[in-house]
């Protein structure tokens, strides 16, 4: 297993209410030239959890920080003029609370972030790292 130090939280950037689905995220990143889906983990609209990339294999979503992270992406982030908006359902974000304490047992000594830590990106378009803290 790999040392996990962070949970990283992220957002897929697409309009409220848009529902896709790991598949999708997957062929995009493809088509970006990458092996596959960045995201370990993928919070649909319904609160429906899809596995992304192993956890076994070191993440592609945050530069310079993949290495020791899990990556986690809720479907959403975007109002109706693009602009960015905490979409998360209540079904959203009961299944994220639910990943992050299951996470978090299995990695006690990680923090959790918000991509927007460490890049200038409003990804997941919420303060993850307040919001969870006390995880």
């Amino acid at each position: 297993m790999r040392a996990i130090n962070k949970i990283i939280i992220h957002c897929s950037a697409t309009k409220e209410g848009n529902n896709v689905t790991a598949s999708t995220i997957d062929q995009w990143h493809k088509n970006r030239g990458w092996k596959g889906i960045g995201y370990h983990y993928v919070v649909a609209i319904d609160g429906s959890i899809e596995y992304g990339r192993s956890i076994y294999e070191t993440g592609a979503h945050v530069k310079n920080q993949n290495e020791g992270s899990i990556g986690i992406c809720y479907i959403g982030g975007l109002g109706p003029s693009m602009e960015p908006k905490d979409t998360r359902t209540p079904e959203q974000k009961e299944s994220l609370l639910l990943l992050l304490k299951t996470l978090k047992k299995m990695h006690p000594e990680a923090t959790i972030h918000g991509h927007n830590e460490f890049s200038a990106k409003s990804c997941p378009c919420f303060n993850a790292y307040e919001e969870y803290c006390n995880i």
